[in-house]
């Protein structure tokens, strides 16, 4: 019996060109202009079709790996600190990437909140009034995501070793 609805818009052969498109650092965008679709169309079909989901996740995550290790080797030199200082604004920007003046990091945020319940707890002095407004900044908090925690001993120990060397 034939198969019945639409013909997919990618091929074997468009699959294929999309996942070497991926590897070598392209975006799925400017992989969908090359083969005549758009991003959304690689995302619904990969969602249809698990084994062109995982090369395109192997094709994107060895590009980045490549880069990555790229920019490891060169910040172990002095003269490419700047790939050090790239990588830590990148990987970890709420601690290394510049800030507008007036912007507030997630940390900042948390504090405040946290700062607000406490103020909340002390001024509202009936508990079943307070307990769903402390909910709610609970929530909030909670959704600002885990906030990443340094090895504060660890940085600290390298810290004072490189301030010892200078």
């Amino acid at each position: 019996m034939a198969r019945r609805g639409r013909r997919p818009v990618l091929t074997d052969e468009k699959k294929r060109d999309i996942v070497a498109i991926l590897a070598v650092g392209c975006s799925r965008v400017a992989a969908a202009a090359y083969v005549g679709c758009t991003a959304r169309t690689i995302r619904n079909t990969a969602s249809r079709d698990p084994e062109f989901a995982l090369q395109l996740r192997a094709a994107e995550g060895r590009q980045e790996l490549t880069y990555l290790k790229q920019i490891h080797e060169a910040a172990k030199k002095p003269q490419y600190w700047r790939a050090a200082a790239w990588f830590l604004e990148h990987r970890l920007p709420d601690l290394y990437a510049a800030r507008k003046p007036d912007s507030v990091s997630r940390q900042q945020t948390i504090d405040l909140l946290t700062e607000f319940a406490e103020i909340l707890t002390e001024e509202i002095p009936v508990a079943r009034y307070r307990k769903g407004v402390l909910q709610r900044i609970e929530r909030m908090v909670e959704s600002l995501g885990e906030v990443p925690v340094l090895f504060e001993e660890e940085v600290n120990q390298e810290t004072d070793e490189m301030i010892g060397e200078i």
